[in-house]
């Protein structure tokens, strides 16, 4: 059964005095995440902000994605389906 859905995702940067903050909100047509990240330039290193954007989106998402998980695992948990005598789900996600 073929299954498309197109999800909408916003990143949101911003850098005030060294520090950059990011806000990554993805709407799923059903609910809606946001995951939150930070980077902070050392004083001793040169102001880079492209770098600081990287590290801060990459968290934020990275926030947002573990979310994600989280919120398939609950769903996993939350099936009633019946006993099969197999052993336990493994942890939930596609093998890396």
């Amino acid at each position: 059964m073929l299954h498309t859905v197109e999800w909408k995702v916003r990143l949101y940067l911003s850098e005030d005095g060294g520090t950059t903050k990011a806000r990554v909100v993805v709407n799923t047509g059903t609910t809606t995440l946001t995951g939150h990240g930070a980077a902070h330039c050392n004083p001793a290193d040169a102001d880079v902000p492209e770098i600081g954007d990287e590290l801060a989106a990459g968290r934020a998402m990275h926030d947002l994605a573990q979310q994600l998980v989280n919120t398939a695992e609950r769903d996993i948990e939350g099936l009633d389906t019946p006993a099969t005598g197999r052993s336990p789900r493994p942890v939930a996600g596609w093998p890396m």
